[in-house]
């Protein structure tokens, strides 16, 4: 019966398909997996709520949810949220060494994550660890020292404890940064809060007897503070403190430039020029110019309380003379004052010594400043010659200098000289020694592009290459020959493309060599034919990844390292085995597309 029913029972057709054209709407192989794993999570009910009532329990939670971190982890390294999620679940247990553990492994992976730092810093202050958090954000702001939100957490923590000190040298460290502006309000407002702090500290030195302490401390408070926000007790306990010493350092002259601040407001001239004269009696004892940066202002004040406030011009120049004698120009000089002594003289319409005061300027100490200002006064006046003349005294004082140069060659371009202009740009690259080479050349280029002379800008470009073959002169001469506007533009350009890659073939910066092969391409792409661009596409490089083995200062090993090389076409013909990889790589995809042909032909054949 069995085998009869089995006879009689009736195997189901296959249904023909009549209409084999694809579907209108595609459903890839992704988005199938994708609906079913969605669907597969609204299937699965939720995890039973699990009681742990002995230690045998709760260390077998613990392994098993350490291992599900880890595989998170493991699975996508960079996905900060698991490590931080991580580290709290472990703090949760108080395991707060495994929290660092895992913060730190976190911070090797992406030490640029600032939520990470944060993250890791609050947990160390949030269990009472300050040390292990002033740790972490003196790591932090020294490896992103321009993240400001570091810097101000990390200063109200200080402040928060009542180290004050600390926060102080925090903000001291955060301003050598150049932060934006209201960081150094942040800094300005915590001073204001804490301002009775500077007199405390400096009685404090003055209590155990360390009055050159005690001095700097108001020093610092009165430089600090300025006098937008200085107030009158810090003033009065630093008058109380010289009072008690019953002497004051003649020397300071920040405590000269205060007292004449107070003088001036409410004093009569008389009084103020005795004051200005015994504050610039306390000449430096020292002839270095670090010394008297600070001594010389009393000078420069000076003359000006004299020009503006008493308006007496006989007495400022008698104050600038004066004072430009006294300094020692065989060892240093100041320049600002001699341009302002010349400044001076112009504003009394007396030309004749300013000129006289800036000539005897540069014969006894030439400077670059001296020359430069002197030469800006005659170009206002349109003292043309006496330009020039200057521009030659000052290019046999330093002839390094291109800046002078091509200013001068500018001068002479202006004013309608081009041979001038061309010889000076001819002297200046023919000098020993420049400070900035390429800026000068580049200039000289410039002029000639300018004038329209096409093939004295070539000649100039052929002479730069012979002293230097980097990439960017050979750029830019294709990019000039491409602009030059003539019939044969492109022609010239693709000559000079072909000079460099064969010139740089023996070029040891391969990156230089492919920033020339990435220019020629898109030359071509915008201008050439197909057959160019592909002779092109064919001398690109192959970028291999490389091991070299490194070495430690001393000789030892140290290591190797993985760096990224470039095989360029033209290379790999003339070395054999870089060839016989090549060839053993074409075979392998031959072999590949050969076995992905057989298969599809056996698709075909078994398909009705």
């Amino acid at each position: 019966m069995a085998s009869t029913a089995a006879g009689k029972q009736r195997i189901p057709k296959v249904a023909k398909v009549k209409n084999k054209a694809p579907a209108e709407v595609q459903i890839t192989a992704e988005q199938l997996l994708r609906e079913a794993k969605e669907r597969e999570l609204e299937l699965l009910p939720p995890p039973p709520q699990q009681k742990i009532t002995d230690e045998e329990e709760l260390n077998d939670y613990k392994l098993r949810k350490r291992k599900t971190f880890e595989d998170n982890i493991r699975k996508n390294r960079t996905v900060i949220s698991n490590w931080i999620k991580y580290a709290q679940w472990e703090e949760s247990l108080k395991e707060i060494q495994r929290a660092r553990s895992i913060y730190e492994r976190a911070l090797d992976v992406d030490y640029r994550n600032v939520t990470l730092w944060l993250k890791y810093a609050e947990m160390e202050m949030k269990n009472r660890q300050v040390n292990h958090a002033r740790n972490i954000w003196d790591r932090a702001i020294t490896t992103l020292p321009r993240v400001n939100q570091f810097w101000y957490k990390y200063t109200y923590m200080e402040e928060m404890l009542g180290n004050v000190a600390g926060a102080r040298q925090v903000f001291e460290r955060w301003m050598e940064w150049q932060p934006e502006e209201q960081s150094w309000h942040s800094y300005i407002n915590f001073e204001l809060r804490y301002k009775e702090n500077w007199i405390k500290y400096a009685r404090f030195e003055e209590k155990h007897s360390y009055f050159a302490h005690a001095r700097k401390v108001f020093e610092r408070a009165v430089e600090f503070f300025g006098e937008e926000h200085m107030n009158e007790h810090l003033y009065v306990a630093f008058a109380k403190f010289e009072e008690n010493q019953k002497e004051a350092n003649p020397h300071n002259y920040d405590a000269w430039f205060d007292y004449l601040r107070l003088v001036e407001s409410d004093a009569d001239p008389d009084v103020v020029r005795e004051v200005y004269e015994r504050a610039i009696a306390n000449v430096p004892p020292i002839q270095e110019k670090r010394h008297w940066k600070r001594y010389i202002y009393l000078w420069i004040n000076y003359a000006l309380y004299e020009e503006l406030e008493a308006k007496d011009p006989e007495r400022t120049r008698q104050v600038y003379q004066a004072c430009v004698e006294l300094i020692p120009h065989k060892k240093f000089t100041f320049a600002k004052m001699w341009l302002l002594y010349a400044q001076f003289e112009i504003r009394q319409k007396n030309l004749q010594l300013a000129r006289r005061a800036l000539g005897t300027s540069i014969g006894k100490c030439p400077k670059n400043k001296l020359f430069k200002g002197y030469i800006e006064l005659e170009l206002q006046l349109r003292e043309f010659d006496r330009c020039r003349k200057l521009y030659e005294k000052f290019l046999e004082f330093a002839p390094e200098n291109c800046t002078s140069w091509i200013k001068f060659a500018e001068l002479e371009t202006i004013l309608g000289d081009i041979d001038r202009a061309r010889a000076i740009y001819e002297l200046a690259i023919g000098q020993p020694r420049l400070d900035m080479p390429e800026v000068l050349w580049k200039s000289y280029i410039d002029f000639e592009i300018e004038q329209e002379e096409y093939e004295n800008t070539r000649n100039l470009y052929r002479r730069l290459l012979q002293r230097t073959q980097h990439v960017k002169v050979w750029i830019s001469f294709a990019q000039f020959e491409l602009s030059a506007g003539k019939d044969d533009s492109l022609t010239r350009c693709r000559q000079v493309y072909e000079e460099a890659n064969k010139t740089m073939r023996n070029c040891e910066e391969k990156e230089e060599r492919l920033m020339l092969l990435e220019s020629w391409r898109n030359f071509e792409e915008e201008f050439g034919t197909e057959s160019n661009k592909e002779r092109v596409e064919k001398l690109m490089p192959e970028k291999v990844k490389k091991r070299r083995k490194l070495q430690a200062e001393d000789g030892s090993d140290a290591g190797w390292e993985e760096y990224y090389d470039y095989i360029f076409p033209e290379d790999a013909a003339n070395q054999p085995n870089l060839k016989l990889l090549a060839m053993a790589k074409l075979w392998k995809k031959q072999q590949d597309d050969n076995a992905e042909r057989d298969s599809d032909k056996d698709v075909d054949e078994s398909s009705p």
